[in-house]
């Protein structure tokens, strides 16, 4: 099988893993790197040995890369997987999709339309954490699921960040920022999500970045930076969700799912492994669950591994841009809820993502 083409544009900090985890599936090979810093780019493809360091134009057009890995900043997701897809090359994105559904949306018509598929960070669901929890619902261990909670809180990211601004921003918040890992692992765990309501606030007007080297800028905030939501997920299973930057501390766990007979806590879903628990009807503590799946370290990537294995080998990718999609629906849903102040009725729909088998892949890790 010949590895997929595949060209990175964007090679900030988050390209380091891509590079190092792609390098080691025989479905792909990176063969160019771009940037609006050409000498940047140019850096890191002589550092990795990759042969081509372009503009993103020039890799757009390249006729060399026909995959896109798109690592631009959010406001920019949506625009070059366009300019991607209309190329004729399949696109990943860094998460979300985009930071606007309509974008979103234009985007899968147009990859539909030219032949090309779309996928989409984040793919930490696919990791041993995830997706031992995935079995053990699967298998019917905690019965049938009936609720979740999961929480995502912390104080926001002007005390580390060295360019925090953008968390304040339209587009930013924690929903957007966090929201995507925590809602993809519940529709990868309990399905699709059919309706929402959500309430919102913005505790504070402005932020005071005290990281370097912005120390004493003031930026005004204008996104929610603490929302609470509820989920109806088609199974008939109820969800909660809060994620906030207003808060300085929380002893909550990330992801609960509670079934009708047990109660299955699940790792954070910001990572690939995490120790799952579970207690029982019967049982009268939590116990620990060894993780029966792979890739539990720092895996991203996998999920581009897996779209490149469908574009060779056929069948469909995990995290998609259909999956991608509706988690960026049901993100907004919850700010649209609270403003209008009445549940907001998903217009998508989305099936659970195949699992992963204990082994899947196991072949194709390691490059010859």
């Amino acid at each position: 099988m010949q590895p997929v083409r595949i060209g990175i544009i964007g090679v900030g900090n988050i390209s380091g893993i891509y590079l190092k985890n792609l390098s080691e599936f025989r479905s792909t090979q990176i063969v160019a790197v771009a940037d609006l810093d050409l000498e940047r780019a140019k850096a890191v493809a002589e550092k990795h040995g990759i042969p081509q360091a372009l503009s993103p134009e020039a890799l757009l057009a390249s006729a060399d890369v026909e995959f896109v890995l798109n690592l631009t900043i959010p406001n920019a997701h949506g625009s070059v997987a366009l300019q991607a897809v209309r190329a004729g090359k399949h696109v990943y994105n860094e998460k979300p999709l985009s930071v606007e559904t309509a974008e979103s949306k234009l985007l899968l018509e147009e990859a539909a339309k030219h032949g090309v598929l779309v996928g989409c960070a984040p793919d930490t669901f696919l990791g041993g954490g995830i997706q031992t929890c995935r079995a053990l619902i699967d298998s019917g261990a905690i019965g049938e699921p009936v609720a979740a909670n999961a929480f995502m809180l912390c104080h926001g990211h002007e005390t580390w960040h060295p360019s925090p601004e953008f968390y304040y921003q339209k587009g930013g918040g924690p929903m957007l920022d966090m929201g995507p890992y925590y809602i993809t692992a519940l529709i990868n765990l309990l399905g699709g999500i059919r309706r929402v309501s959500g309430s919102t606030r913005a505790t504070f007007p402005t932020r005071t970045i005290t990281s370097q080297p912005k120390a004493r800028k003031v930026i005004d905030v204008e996104t929610p930076t603490h929302l609470t939501g509820s989920m109806d997920f088609v199974s008939g299973a109820i969800g909660q969700i809060t994620t906030s930057f207003d808060v300085y501390s929380d002893p909550l766990p990330n992801i609960v799912i509670y079934g009708s007979e047990g109660t299955l806590i699940v790792p954070d879903p910001n990572g690939f492994g995490g120790q799952p628990k579970i207690r029982l009807a019967k049982d009268d503590t939590f116990r620990t669950v060894e993780l029966t799946h792979g890739y539990s370290d720092n895996e991203r990537g996998i999920g581009v591994a897996d779209m490149c294995h469908v574009i060779r080998n056929g069948g469909s990718h995990r995290a998609s841009g259909a999956l991608a999609y509706h988690a960026l629906e049901v993100m907004h849903a919850f700010t649209q809820s609270s403003e209008s102040e009445r549940h907001i009725h998903l217009t998508s729909m989305v099936e659970r993502p195949a699992p992963m088998d204990v082994d899947t892949y196991a072949d194709e890790r390691v490059k010859a």
